[in-house]
């Protein structure tokens, strides 16, 4: 499926007939500038703008004046009036509340942006290159599996029935392709859905045709994601929409044979591009590393430098190689260390797992806890007793006093 020095002709009605070998156009070899494209592509893209502004009454359509100095409010233009919340706010300024905005868009301002022919031009033929070459067609998504070969010459479109032209592209094995446009039709996201850009679905083939053919532009105009184009008016957007290249192309054989007398070869001027001449490539092998590396260019180039280097001093104190270097024993040093510290954790855990075998501080804690309980039941003991002994002499005393009293009552009632 790749480009050769002839490309085959295939029959509209029937893929395994095979036709004439054309030679192919030198325009399909000229350099691909992706970069190229995409930029003439963006630029001529805004020459189908429309001019838009902002109404010139926008923001003015109010009776404001300033009130002045001297009332301690802004000078700006006030609303007059009386009776609702809108007299007296602030008018016209873009600081306002439905006041004008700032630096309104204008309908004389530059919408179209001019590009140079002869860039055009390359863009065009680097586009077309870029659609000779399959694996850049598989690259921006078309289906090209059951294509017999890039490019696509075909012979036999005739008539102006629509169902005569999807069946030449279903025999040329593009059927997946239209399955795949058709698919992806969906709504847009985004306000464009109420300004008649309801849809949007991907790019199919696209048919380039003679001026001669103009039946097929009638036939093929009402097939989902199928475009036309003649091949004396070929466009950058239709050749590469985005900006990127690749797009797969149905050629008619009067178009292919047409290519050379419009864009010319790199040894003579197309007649119908005003004496264009296409890009040649800078280079004709793109394999650099085996030009470099060949006995040619080595026997003839100088040998390499050797670069001069310097020594950067650093502190020693702070850099642990140059410490290294200067003392040896610092690295022996830092092993010993490490080894002591080991030794030394290992002499700890052994000291305290034996100190983990004594129950002396278990048996301590506990005698202890006892013997406080003890101290403090009999301490509650002897409270207890002192307490109950005195509660038991102020019973005593209380007796007393009443027998006392009980015969003093006795003798006064004697």
């Amino acid at each position: 499926m790749s480009a050769r020095p002839t490309i085959t002709v295939y029959s509209a009605k029937d893929k395994s007939q095979v036709g004439d070998s054309i030679p192919l156009p030198e325009v399909l070899t000229t350099p691909i500038r992706p970069d190229l494209v995409n930029v003439i592509h963006n630029s001529v893209a805004f020459n189908k703008r429309q001019a838009r502004g902002v109404s010139l009454l926008a923001g003015h359509q109010t009776s404001a004046e300033s009130w002045g100095t001297g009332r301690a409010v802004a000078r700006i233009p006030r609303v007059g009036g009386s009776g609702s919340h809108r007299s007296g706010q602030g008018a016209f300024g873009n600081m306002c509340r439905k006041g004008h905005m700032f630096a309104p868009l204008k309908v004389y301002r530059k919408w179209h942006q001019k590009t140079n022919l002869r860039e055009r031009r390359h863009a065009v033929a680097s586009a077309l290159a870029a659609s000779a070459v399959a694996p850049l067609v598989m690259a921006r998504g078309h289906r090209i599996d059951d294509v017999t070969e890039i490019p696509l010459v075909v012979d036999g479109f005739t008539g102006t029935k629509t169902k005569d032209v999807l069946n030449a592209l279903i025999t040329l094995g593009l059927k997946d392709e239209l399955k795949r446009v058709a698919l992806s039709k969906k709504i847009r996201t985004g306000k464009g859905k109420m300004r008649n850009r309801r849809y949007v679905k991907r790019r199919g083939p696209l048919i380039i045709h003679d001026i001669t053919e103009k039946d097929i532009r009638l036939a093929a105009r009402n097939i989902l994601g199928v475009d036309t184009c003649r091949v004396q008016k070929l466009n950058i957007l239709q050749l590469a929409p985005g900006g990127h290249v690749g797009r797969l192309i149905i050629w008619t054989k009067k178009a292919f044979e047409n290519l050379e007398t419009v864009f010319g070869t790199y040894k003579k001027a197309g007649v119908e591009k005003g004496g264009y001449r296409l890009q040649r490539h800078m280079v004709n092998t793109a394999d650099l590393s085996r030009l470099i590396n060949s006995d040619q260019i080595q026997s003839a180039i100088r040998a390499p430098r050797t670069p001069d280097t310097f020594t950067k001093k650093v502190n020693p104190l702070r850099n642990k190689e140059e410490k290294l270097r200067l003392n040896p024993f610092e690295q022996k040093k830092k092993e010993l260390n490490i080894k002591q510290n080991e030794e030394r954790t290992k002499a700890r855990a052994a000291r305290a797992k034996e100190n983990r075998k004594n129950k002396l501080g278990q048996n301590f804690y506990s005698e202890f806890v006892k013997n406080v309980d003890a101290t403090q039941k009999k301490d509650e003991e002897e409270w207890y007793a002192v307490d109950q002994q005195n509660k038991d002499s102020e019973d005593g005393s209380e007796e007393g006093s009443d027998e006392d009293e009980a015969e003093d009552e006795d003798e006064d009632d004697e």
